[in-house]
């Protein structure tokens, strides 16, 4: 798994977000379009793209788009 394809997964999640805003060290909440319902396809994406079952409490506990990619890798 690496850094740059999981953060363009991310940013497809986004439909109005310009995808140059997306870096490892973005804090995703902060972005305006961020949203539960956004939050969910995030779960869903990293469930499908890398077979890492993530719940909400671990979106919550990260801050940074790097901080759900070390979570997954954790796991993986």
């Amino acid at each position: 798994m690496e850094l740059d394809k999981f953060i363009k997964n991310f940013a497809n999640q986004f439909d109005e977000t310009d995808i140059a805003v997306f870096e490892a060290g973005t804090i995703f909440k902060d972005l305006e379009e961020w949203s539960s319902l956004t939050a969910l396809s995030i779960i869903a994406m990293i469930d499908n793209e890398y077979g890492v079952k993530i719940a909400g409490s671990d979106i919550k506990n990260a801050s940074k788009i790097e901080d759900l990619y070390n979570i997954i890798a954790q796991r993986k």
